[in-house]
This record gives C-alpha cells, sequence and structure tokens, in this order.
C-alpha cells in the first residue's frame, strides 16, 4: 500500500493495519482481544468495545480518547499530526518515542513527514537517536 494511502495518526503510529481498528469488523480478532485483557490484565472486555475509528475520528469509538498525543495535537492544537506543531518534537513525545520499538518507528515516520514538506532540523531540538532510514 502506497504512502498516501496509509492511515498516519497524529503521533506517527500506522493505523493501516491495526487489529484494533480492523476488530470492529472482524469478530474472531475481537475474540482475541477479549481473551487477551482476560488472561493478562484480568479484565472482562464487551468485544464491542474494541474498536478505534482513528485519531481523526468520533471520539466516543476511538480506542483510547483519552491519548495525551491525541489531546495535545488534535484537540487542543487543531493539527493533523505532531510535525506540524511548531514545538517538535517536544520532550514528552521524545520520551514517548522511547518506550518501545513502534514508538521509535513512529516519531521517525513524523520526522521524514515533516522533511517531505520541506521543513528541516534546523532550530529545533531534533533527537540525534532518530534513524529516518526505516
Amino acid at each position: 500500500m502506497g504512502d498516501e494511502a496509509r492511515l498516519i495518526a497524529a503521533c506517527g503510529l500506522d493505523c493501516t493495519d491495526c487489529d484494533i481498528r480492523r476488530a470492529a469488523t472482524d469478530p474472531q480478532m475481537q475474540r482475541k482481544f477479549v481473551a487477551w485483557f482476560k488472561e493478562k490484565r484480568n479484565l472482562d472486555v464487551n468485544p464491542e468495545t474494541i474498536r478505534c475509528s482513528w485519531c481523526k475520528g468520533d471520539r466516543v469509538s476511538h480506542w483510547s480518547a483519552d491519548c495525551w498525543i491525541l489531546n495535545c495535537c488534535v484537540d487542543r492544537k487543531h493539527l493533523e499530526h505532531c510535525s506540524d506543531c511548531q514545538e517538535f518534537p517536544c520532550p514528552r513525545l521524545e520520551e514517548w518515542s522511547k518506550k518501545s520499538e513502534r514508538y521509535g518507528q513512529a516519531l521517525a515516520r513524523l520526522v521524514q513527514m515533516r522533511e517531505a514538506r520541506g521543513l528541516g532540523r534546523e532550530g529545533i531540538g531534533w533527537p540525534a537517536q532518530v534513524d529516518t532510514r526505516s
């Protein structure tokens, strides 16, 4: 799938193939999530709540409507992606990106998106560890 058809979240995560997003139309995927929550978190989850309409969708059906990145970027600053922000990358986003490989890839994707728009790294506290080649 070409980059233009991918669903990129405000934080840079690629939601195109996200299992949670796909679970809304896949009962087998819903059952897997219910079993996972029961086993790993000892929580009973209603299969109907396992859905996400992406960052640009309805918050009632968003998997993580209280996401701090979503609230900052989309709600407060009315931006599409964190890379559109004058403060990009903020210290909180940099710390978040270190929590998992996927989050690091998301930050790298945001850097690439910013550079594709002709906005460079000059004058902004860019993290030295971001590798945009992936």
